[in-house]
Parts: structure tokens; sequence; C-alpha cells
């Protein structure tokens, strides 16, 4: 079964080696970064619900993290044959197959082979026929999303700038002020108290959730009721994400549709990461909105067993990262503002908007905690951990639709999910 309108799209990359070389000398833990957004219709998003989110996409299979391993003994390319320099976007393969990949993909190349679409490939082939040759990347198992998306590379950048201050790289960029300015103090204002006034739902709303059945009951009945208090839960949240987006200084000046891709592709990280900031590790629960604890097997009751052991994964890891208020209402702005989220039309606007909150947030962490040089890189590193729950947030979905589980109007619009 498939989803409507869905669109998997990945923006530019470089080679994902390097970061994570670099992230595993450091003991900094980097997810496989996932990349995928849908592409909705707009209709009355705004106007109806003032709602948000959605991606789908299957999670690939992730091997073990690190440089890739050396090789003992001469091995060959899975996609041509030719001697293999190591493990390149999870497939064993030449330097020459991996570079014809990484371009094809950050270039969306579109080939066309002269031969009928069947040549067998081998390192004579592989010159004459690119659209065979691409195939066959795709075929031994090559995966676009081994490439590093935007917001990786500009983690990777700000790393470099802050383990090596002399690097040319860094003597290029200028550094910020030890201060934050002016204009950087009136946007933390301005999301501190559009945080305190609209990002978590009202006591009178979260009183008309669906009431959470008694633990003992394991009726059918009692299953769908807590269903409804998970989904009951994420509306609240969903509409609150969206209210806080729409005073995001800036947000309001782009276009209709391009807030409303932006919302639909971000709103599920939000969820997350706010929720994951109430995590109580000795008990392994988490808080939400209503000041209630739940544990994995609540959520597992209630038929959201794709999504509950990533959400405390993620919980526990975001534990070693300091984000107090401040760092998250900057750090959502800059979930909510990803350029490279399929669909976007005006790319260089959310770009230049995102840079301006990466630069606040870096402010603040050298005001505030100047001493922890690698705070940002680890902060931001995280984004790759929430998109990755992005796309497993899409499985779960599919999950509940093949097992006719009824999701609410309002998040069937969000996520384009047909009912």
């Amino acid at each position: 079964m498939q989803f409507a309108n869905i669109k998997y799209e990945f923006p530019p990359f470089i080679r994902q080696e390097a970061l994570l070389a670099e992230a595993y000398t450091h003991g900094v833990s980097l997810p496989e970064p996932v990349h995928s957004t849908i592409k909705g219709d707009p209709g009355a998003l705004l106007v109806a619900a003032q709602d948000c989110n959605g991606s789908f996409e299957n999670i690939p299979v992730k091997r073990k993290k690190g440089p890739a391993p050396r090789l003992t003994e001469p091995e060959l390319c899975r996609v041509c044959g030719d001697r293999a320099s190591g493990y390149h976007y999870n497939v064993l393969s030449c330097e020459g197959c991996k570079g014809f990949f990484r371009r094809s993909i950050t270039k969306n190349a579109v080939y066309k082979c002269k031969y009928g679409g069947k040549c067998e490939m081998d390192m004579y082939m592989r010159r004459k026929c690119q659209e065979c040759r691409l195939r066959k990347c795709r075929e031994v198992g090559m995966l676009e999303e081994c490439l590093l998306s935007e917001d990786q590379i500009k983690a990777k950048r700000l790393r470099r700038q802050s383990t090596d201050p002399a690097s040319p790289a860094a003597a290029a960029t200028p550094t910020l002020p030890a201060k934050m300015s002016p204009e950087q103090t009136e946007i933390v204002e301005q999301l501190l108290k559009a945080q305190r006034e609209v990002l978590h739902p009202s006591k009178e709303d979260v009183e008309k959730v669906t009431p959470w059945p008694n633990d003992s009951d394991q009726s059918k009945e009692a299953a769908e009721a807590r269903f409804s208090h998970f989904t009951d839960l994420t509306i609240l949240g969903v509409q609150a994400i969206v209210e806080f987006s729409k005073r995001i200084p800036g947000f309001l000046r782009l276009t209709r549709e391009d807030q409303i891709v932006l919302l639909k592709s971000s709103a599920i990280e939000i969820l997350v990461l706010d929720v994951a900031r109430r995590y109580d590790e000795k008990m392994d629960m988490l808080y939400f909105w209503n000041g209630l604890p739940y544990s994995r097997h609540n959520f597992k009751h209630a038929g959201l067993t794709e999504l509950v052991n990533p959400m405390y994964d993620f919980s526990k890891r975001i534990r070693n990262v300091h984000i107090d208020d401040t760092a998250y209402a900057i750090l959502a702005s800059i979930i909510v503002l990803s350029p490279d989220r399929a669909d976007v039309s005006d790319h260089h606007t959310v770009e230049k908007m995102q840079e301006v909150f990466l630069e606040t947030l870096q402010a603040y962490i050298k005001t505030t905690m100047p001493s922890d040089r690698l705070l940002l890189p680890r902060i931001l590193m995280k984004l790759t951990d929430l998109r990755a729950i992005n796309n497993t947030h899409c499985e779960q979905l599919l999950a509940l639709k093949v097992e006719n589980h009824k999701i609410p109007p309002l998040l069937s619009e969000i996520w384009d999910v047909p009912q």
C-alpha cells in the first residue's frame, strides 16, 4: 500500500565519510541521515486547523558507524568490477563509481540509455552508459540517504571552525562576538514570548483529550481509546507548533505554499524534540504536555509499535546535550526553516532566514556556555536523528493504515493519509 502525493527529494550533499570520521574522532554519535518530505496539497490547511507536518519513507538498514573498514585483501567494486577502495554510500565500490553516484544525486542528473536499458555493467560499459551505471549503483544497494544534508554540511563547517580556529576555513569565516547582537537578542525575546504563549496547549484543551483507560483493560475498545488519547494529544501539539511557527520572525512573509510545506514536514520533529526534553531516565518515561508519564508499553498498547523505540532512544541521547528553553525555541525555528524540504519554492529566502537563526544559536551558546566548544555541532547533529524519526513516523502511519486504525481527519489531511 502506498500513500498519495509522496515525493522523495534529496538536497545537495558532500561525502559522508569525512563527517563520520570526524565525529568518531571526537566521540560524537552521528546517525545515518535520512531525508524525505511530503508533497501535499495546501488545501485549507492553514485556514481550517492551522496545522502541519508529514514525511513518509522507509528507513534503510544501517551499517555500523565509523570510518569505512580497511580491506585486508583486494576486493572488487560491486558496480563495475574495478578494484574497490572501501565502502561508499553503503556499498563496496571503487572511487570512480563512488564519485559518479555522488555527482548524479547531487545534480539530480537524468540519463538516457542508447542500448535499451539492459547494459551489463563492467569497467568498459561504465563509461558508455550512465543510466545503466546509476541503475546498477542502486541495485547493489547504494543509498542516497548516505550523502549529507544541508543541515549536516553546516554542522560540519561549524565543527571545523570550533575545533580548528587557525584553519583557513575558520580564518575565512568571521566568528561571532562573545555577546549577542541587539538583533539576536530581539529574536530570542520574540521566540521565548511565543513559546510561553502558544507553544504548549492550554489546560482547557488538554482536559478534552480522550481519557486513558485502565491499564488492566485489554479490550478492543480500550485499545482504541488509548490510540485516540495519543492522537488527541498530537493534534493539540501540532496546532500549538503552527501558532508558534507563525510567530517566528519573517515566517509569515513567505508564500502561503512555502509555509504549508515547511509546517507539514517539520511538525513531527518539533513534537518529538519537545517531548524528549521531558524524558525521565530513571523511570524510562516520557511526559507530554498534559503532565502525565507514558511508558513504552503505553505506546505499544495503543498500537504505536513502530515509533516507540526510536522516540525513547532519541530521548536518552538528547539528555547528554544541554538544550534549555532558549536553545529549544531557536532550534525549533531552525527545524521549521529547513530549505531542503521538498517543494519549497523560495529556497534562497528560506535558507537565508535559517542562517539568521543558526547564527543566533551559535551566539547564544558562545555567550552562555563558552567552554563547551562542541555543544553547537552536537545539537545540530540531533537534527539527523529527528529526520530519521520523521521517516519512522511514516512507517508507523503505514502500519496503522494497514491495521485499519481510524486516523482523525485533521491528521490525515496533515500527513496526506487517504481515508
